[in-house]
């Protein structure tokens, strides 16, 4: 802690000149003389001794002019943490909240085994990971959309998706024998993965959108998305930010892809292109962080169903509910205690929940409830008749779902 001791203005005072001093009262009427020397000392705070108490005697006047108070500035600097929780669900199942989500917890994460299809989530062609990088407190977590229409070729995207994330997991916690440094970001971390997944002898074919993120304790969130899996950022019952999707047509997003040699010979034999973008052609932002802040990453089956609106407003609810963000006479607020429910919010539907898993799980089950609704259009169903009028398509879409939330708090 640094302090500002009165004696040190006092000494300044004194070693004014008196006579150039007493020329400028002259000069100025005394509420003028304040006015100056409070803006020129404007980081110190002052309090103008009232013209009452001016004694009549002016032989010494820069010693009395001000009562001068000390004050603190704290050198501690601030670190955030991310609290993670995802949930997800497969287009053609039922979603169940108690079993369709997790809550990350960087204390008690193990090393990551291989993953089988047989011990994957409940979402289908969607994936996702949250993990620290390496033993810090930084944490590194994304979405990916297998990309569906390499089934028409007999090709999974689940393989790939899944995949991708499994790899890009191991280089954040160092389980391979690279790892990220301080230095890598989401665009190091997606192409690490993408370069794995071309290794992978059991990966094929197949392509996958993804949004990637690295969170750091500085409270620096830095984002790589490709393709129209996306993310949003909430700050105190407002949209602060969100992601634009990467598109080469209507419903044709960006994507990683790999391209099987039958497939590229048929290609040149009977013409057409094949999609496969890379890792450098992701969107890359940054953005800054503050306490309460609400992160949604999610894949396009809450995007295609839900507009940023419909976000804040699921958030928003659960959030005014819990009291995680409090109203009040200067507006909204993140609460003090946001660390608390990032632990426990209590129990919903049966179930004991922190918040971030809160959130998850209301985005989660508003967006299949969407996609089910053969009346209520979407963000997608209004693409569709804006791009091809002639189409009578109505109502949401109905994928697969995969959303990873992250509250932010300042310790």
């Amino acid at each position: 802690m640094a302090k500002v001791r009165p004696s040190t203005i006092a000494n300044f005072f004194e070693t004014l000149n008196p006579s150039c001093y007493a020329s400028r009262q002259a000069r100025f009427p005394y509420w003028q003389q304040q006015r100056r020397a409070a803006s020129f000392f404007s980081t110190t705070s002052f309090r103008p001794t009232p013209r009452s108490q001016v004694p009549p005697s002016r032989s010494r006047p820069w010693r009395i002019l001000y009562n001068i108070r000390t004050f603190t500035i704290s050198t501690r600097a601030s670190t955030f943490i991310y609290r993670l929780a995802a949930s997800f669900n497969a287009k053609d199942t039922h979603y169940n909240p108690s079993t369709d989500h997790s809550s990350f917890d960087p204390t008690l994460q193990s090393s990551p085994s291989t993953e089988s299809p047989l011990e994957r989530p409940n979402s289908g062609q969607d994936a996702c990971f949250t993990s620290n990088v390496g033993n810090e407190s930084d944490v590194a977590f994304a979405v990916a959309d297998g990309v569906g229409g390499w089934s028409d070729s007999g090709i999974d995207s689940a393989h790939f998706s899944h995949g991708l994330c499994e790899h890009m997991t191991r280089f954040a916690r160092g389980s391979d024998h690279e790892k990220m440094t301080e230095n890598d970001g989401p665009r190091d971390l997606l192409q690490h993965g993408y370069d794995a997944v071309l290794a992978d002898d059991s990966i094929v074919g197949g392509g996958t959108t993804a949004c990637v993120a690295t969170g750091r304790s500085d409270g620096t969130l830095s984002v790589a998305n490709l393709g129209d899996s996306g993310f949003i950022q909430l700050r105190l019952n407002a949209v602060h930010y969100h992601s634009t999707p990467q598109t080469h047509a209507f419903n044709t997003p960006y994507q990683l892809s790999i391209v099987p040699p039958k497939m590229l010979a048929r290609s040149k034999l009977f013409g057409g292109n094949t999609l496969s973008d890379l890792p450098r052609d992701a969107n890359f932002t940054t953005h800054q962080t503050r306490h309460g802040d609400i992160l949604i990453f999610a894949t396009d089956g809450v995007w295609d169903n839900l507009s940023p609106a419909d976000i804040l407003r699921i958030v928003s609810r659960q959030m005014k509910a819990t009291k995680a963000w409090v109203k009040t006479e200067q507006g909204t607020t993140a609460s003090e205690d946001l660390i608390a429910l990032t632990r426990t919010v209590g129990s919903f539907d049966g179930v004991d929940l922190d918040l971030q898993s809160l959130l998850a799980i209301s985005v989660t089950r508003e967006a299949k409830v969407a996609s089910l609704n053969i009346k209520r259009d979407g963000p997608f169903a209004r693409e569709v008749q804006r791009y091809y009028p002639g189409e009578d398509f109505h109502g949401g879409k109905v994928d697969d779902i995969c959303v990873v939330v992250a509250v932010v708090v300042e310790t």
